[in-house]
C-alpha cells in the first residue's frame, strides 16, 4: 500500500492520515518488542486494577491517602490504554497508520492523564505534609470535601489545560510529511510538521511546563523539605522511620516520576536521533505506570495487609463453597 504524503509547501496539507514511524527500524525484532511491551501493559493495568480493588474493598484504606492513589491508578490504566493497544498492533502489521483524528484523541488523553498526574502527585505531597507536620489538625484540614476538591482540582486543570493546548495545535496548518517519527503522537513530533514558524508555539509549550509540571514539582519539594524538618526534630528513631515510612511509596514514584521526565528532556535536547527519542519515550510511558502499583503494595504495609486479608476472605468463601 502506497500512503498518502505530501511535501513541504506554503499552500499545501497533510492528508488526514498520519503514519507512526514507531519501531518500524527494528525489522523483526519487532516480535520481540510486542511481547515485552503486552506483558508491560498486563502487568500494568492488573496492577492498578488490584490496587484500586484493594482500596475498595477494604475499609480500613478509606483515607484521603488511597483515595488519591485510586484517581492516580486510574490515570495510570487510562495513559498506558491510550498508547500500548495500538502500540502492539502496529508492531505486528505493515500499515502503521492513524487518523488525524485518532492522533488527536490519543494526544488529548496522553497530556490529560500526565498533566492531571503531576498535580495528582503534589496533592499527594501535600496530604502527607498536613499528615506529618499537622498531625493534630488532619481530620479536619484533608476531609472528604477537600479531598473531593484537590482531586477535581487536579482533573481540571489536566483537562482544561491540555485540552486547550491540543485543541490549539491540530489547528495550526500541517504541510511536511505526513510520516511522524515516534510512536504515538507526541507534542514535539507534531510541531515539527507544522509548516509556520513554530518558535512562538515551542514558547507556549514551554510556558505550560514550567508552570504546569515544574509547578507541581515544587510545592512537592517544598512539601519534602517541611516534612524532613518535622521529622528530623522528633526525639525518637522509631518515631523518625515511621514517619517516613508513610511518605516512602510516594517520594519513591515522584523520583521515578520526575527523574525520568528529566532524563527524557535531557535526552531530547543531546540528541537529534528520533530512534534514541522513542527508546527513552519508551521508557518513560512504561516504568512509572508499571512501578507504581509494584511500589505501593510492597512497600506500603497497609496494603500488603488488604492484600492478604482480601486473599484470606477469597480462599476461605471457596473453601466454604466446596
Amino acid at each position: 500500500m502506497t500512503y498518502p504524503e505530501s511535501h513541504s509547501g506554503d499552500n499545501q496539507t497533510i492528508s488526514d492520515v498520519f503514519i507512526l514511524v514507531g519501531f518500524s527500524y527494528l525489522n523483526k525484532l519487532q516480535i520481540l518488542l510486542f511481547v515485552v511491551v503486552l506483558m508491560t501493559y498486563l502487568v500494568t493495568v492488573m496492577g492498578n486494577l488490584l490496587v484500586i480493588l484493594l482500596i475498595k474493598l477494604n475499609p480500613s484504606l478509606h483515607t484521603p491517602m488511597y483515595f488519591f492513589l485510586v484517581n492516580l491508578s486510574f490515570v495510570q490504566i487510562c495513559f498506558t490504554t491510550s498508547v500500548f493497544p495500538q502500540l502492539l498492533v502496529h508492531l505486528l502489521v505493515e500499515q502503521k497508520t492513524i487518523s488525524f483524528g485518532g492522533c488527536a484523541a490519543q494526544m488529548y488523553t496522553i497530556t490529560i492523564m500526565g498533566l492531571t498526574e503531576c498535580c495528582l502527585l503534589a496533592v499527594m505531597a501535600f496530604d502527607r505534609y498536613v499528615a506529618i507536620c499537622q498531625p493534630l489538625h488532619y481530620t479536619t484540614i484533608v476531609s472528604g470535601r477537600v479531598c473531593a476538591l484537590l482531586a477535581g482540582t487536579s482533573w481540571f486543570i489536566g483537562i482544561s489545560v491540555e485540552v486547550a493546548q491540543t485543541t490549539w495545535i491540530f489547528s495550526l496548518p500541517f504541510c511536511s510529511s505526513n510520516r511522524i517519527h515516534h510512536f504515538f503522537c507526541d507534542i514535539p513530533p507534531l510541531l515539527k510538521m507544522v509548516c509556520t514558524d513554530t518558535s512562538k508555539n515551542n514558547i507556549m509549550v514551554l510556558i505550560v511546563s514550567v508552570v504546569f509540571i515544574m509547578g507541581p514539582f515544587l510545592l512537592i519539594i517544598l512539601s519534602y523539605i517541611c516534612i524532613t524538618c518535622t521529622i528530623l526534630r522528633l526525639p525518637s528513631a522509631e518515631g523518625r522511620h515511621k514517619a517516613f515510612s508513610t511518605c516512602s511509596s510516594h517520594l519513591t514514584v515522584v523520583s521515578l516520576f520526575y527523574g525520568l521526565a528529566l532524563i527524557s528532556y535531557l535526552g531530547a535536547k543531546s540528541s537529534s536521533n528520533p530512534e534514541n527519542d522513542q527508546i527513552i519515550a519508551l521508557m518513560n510511558t512504561t516504568v512509572i505506570p508499571m512501578s507504581s502499583p509494584i511500589i505501593y503494595t510492597l512497600r506500603n504495609k497497609d496494603v500488603k495487609g488488604a492484600l492478604r486479608k482480601t486473599l484470606a476472605k477469597s480462599i476461605s468463601f471457596h473453601n466454604w463453597r466446596h
